[in-house]
């Protein structure tokens, strides 16, 4: 099961937007195979950027209003938040390079 601290509809604005470092979401759903697929290449990341960013998960199947409001259509989908706003996202099952150049973007 994945290290990343789960997020919920009630949780997010706490968690993420009012969140002091920038933060990644991942939209996921435990019958989404490359979901499952794209987790430990989180994990491995978070790991990486350990106080300088967080990394959590949101269940989509779970939490409806949240993925409703940022216009989730496919997952897993990972949006990068900073300062309260919306800053960048990939949609898809991706490399481990490919986050890290996500999240150094915004750092």
């Amino acid at each position: 099961m994945s290290q990343l601290q789960a997020v919920s509809d009630d949780s997010f604005d706490n968690d993420v937007i009012n969140s002091k470092v920038p933060v990644l979401v991942d939209f996921w759903a435990t019958w989404c195979s490359p979901c499952r697929a794209l987790s430990p290449k989180l994990e491995e990341v978070s790991k990486s950027y350990e106080g300088k960013m967080k990394f959590v998960k949101m269940d989509v199947d779970a939490n409806v209003q949240t993925p409703a409001k940022f216009g989730i259509r496919g997952i897993p989908t990972l949006i990068v938040f900073k300062d309260g706003k919306m800053v960048d996202q990939l949609v898809g099952n991706h490399p481990k390079e490919v986050i890290e150049d996500l999240v150094k973007k915004v750092l």
